[in-house]
């Protein structure tokens, strides 16, 4: 692979705390999907359903917001990018639970670097890949 270079000078913009603001999940079989999700992290979703798609929300605070669709153009893929979900405090609490549900762990806990947290990879209910990370 070949160097990329610029002479041009990047000019600062605003500054951003996250490059994430929104990431959604899709499914084919939607309750499959969200029965997955809510067993691994142990919570409850909300739902909602409109004339094009139906989604169910993961419970976000004040933090970077998500969900689960289903509709037209919301294909499941083992390609493409990969989310990396927040596994809290230990992300084995939260891998142990997918394979329960049907998604399968194609990465067991694996440390990344000297204090830079731990990251593992799976396959979820509809077929898609997806991350965890955790510090611990």
């Amino acid at each position: 692979m070949g160097e990329i270079r610029s002479n041009k000078k990047i000019k600062k913009t605003e500054e951003r705390r996250d490059y994430v603001s929104w990431f959604e999940i899709p499914a084919i079989d939607f309750r499959q999907a969200v029965d997955f999700y809510q067993h691994i992290f142990g919570i409850t979703m909300q739902e909602s359903n409109n004339e094009v798609n139906t989604m169910a929300f993961f419970p976000a605070g004040n933090g970077i917001g998500g969900a689960i669709i289903a509709g037209p153009g919301s294909v499941p893929s083992d390609t493409g990018p990969l989310i990396y979900l927040n596994g809290g405090n230990d992300l084995s609490q939260v891998l142990d639970k997918v394979e329960e549900v049907g998604g399968r762990i194609i990465m067991q806990k694996t440390a990344i670097g000297e204090d830079s947290g731990y990251f593992a990879i799976f396959i979820d209910s509809q077929g898609n890949k997806m991350a965890l990370y955790s510090k611990n």
